[in-house]
C-alpha cells in the first residue's frame, strides 16, 4: 500500500486575517486530508473551520504534536499516513516546522520516505526580514532570548559581536508579555549605532514595523502592546 503525503500547511498570524494572507492553494489541498497533527487541538479546529473547507469540522481526526511530543510517540501518530491518508501539520501560528515542533515531524517523515510538501503561507520571522531594510543575505534566527537577566545581557552582547563579524542580521521572537523586556534589555546591553527592527502584529490591524538605531530609540518613548513580536538588529 502507498504512503500518503506530509502537507505542511501554513496558519494566520494575526486574528480573522485569512482573506487577506492564506493562499488559494491551501483551501484546493485541504478537503483531500482529514487526519492533522497540531499544537493545540481546538485552536486548530478553529481555524479549519474558518477556511470554510469541510461539511463538519468533528469528523476530522486531529492528533496533538507539541513541544512535549516525545519522538516515540511519531510511529503512532503516522500510523494512518503509512495506510495512505495524507496528513495536514498545523503551527500554532505561521509555518509549520519554523520555529515550530512540527519539525520532528517532518523529519520522521523524510527518514521514512514519505513525501512532504510545504504549502505558501505567513511567516512571522521572513516578513520581519523583508521590511526591516537590514541584511536579507546573512541572517540567523535565535527563537528566544535567556529570561534571566544577566544571561539575556550575555547573549545580546555576543549576538552583536557576530553580526558585526559577519554582517549578519539577528532575529528573535518573544512571548508578546515579555515585549518591553526585551525591548528594554537590547536598548541597554546594544551599541548606539546598531540598527534595530521591531516587527509587531504583522499582518495585523496594529501592525508596527520600524527600524533604526539604538541611539533614536533611546531618544523616544515606547510601550509594546502585548502582541506577537519579531526583534531583529544588525551591528
Amino acid at each position: 500500500m502507498s504512503k500518503g503525503t506530509v502537507y505542511l500547511i501554513p496558519t494566520i498570524i494575526s486574528d480573522d486575517t485569512q482573506r487577506q494572507v492564506i493562499p488559494g492553494k491551501i483551501p484546493d489541498v485541504l478537503p483531500s486530508i482529514h487526519y492533522f497533527l497540531a499544537e493545540n487541538v481546538r485552536t486548530a479546529r478553529r481555524y479549519l473551520s474558518s477556511l470554510k473547507v469541510y461539511e463538519s469540522i468533528e469528523s476530522l481526526k486531529i492528533e496533538v504534536l507539541d513541544k512535549d511530543t516525545e519522538p516515540g510517540q511519531l510511529k503512532g501518530l503516522f500510523a494512518p499516513i503509512m495506510s495512505g491518508q495524507n496528513v495536514g501539520i498545523l503551527s500554532e501560528s505561521g509555518c509549520p516546522g519554523v520555529a515550530d515542533p512540527g519539525a520532528m515531524a517532518v523529519q520522521f517523515a523524510h527518514q521514512n520516505q514519505i513525501r512532504v510538501v510545504p504549502l505558501v503561507g505567513p511567516s512571522s520571522i521572513l516578513l520581519a526580514l523583508m521590511a526591516s531594510g537590514l541584511n536579507g543575505q546573512r541572517f540567523a534566527f535565535h527563537g528566544y532570548l535567556p529570561i534571566e537577566a544577566k544571561e539575556g545581557s550575555k547573549a545580546i552582547k555576543e549576538f552583536e559581536k557576530e553580526s558585526k563579524q559577519k554582517n549578519q542580521t539577528q532575529i528573535f521572537i518573544e512571548t508578546p508579555y515579555r515585549n518591553n523586556s526585551v525591548f528594554s534589555a537590547l536598548l541597554a546591553n546594544l551599541g548606539e549605532n546598531v540598527l534595530l527592527c521591531v516587527a509587531s502584529d504583522l499582518t495585523g490591524a496594529n501592525e508596527l514595523i520600524k527600524t533604526q538605531s539604538i541611539k533614536k530609540w533611546k531618544d523616544q518613548m515606547h510601550e509594546w502592546k502585548k502582541a506577537p513580536t519579531v526583534f531583529l538588529f544588525l551591528a
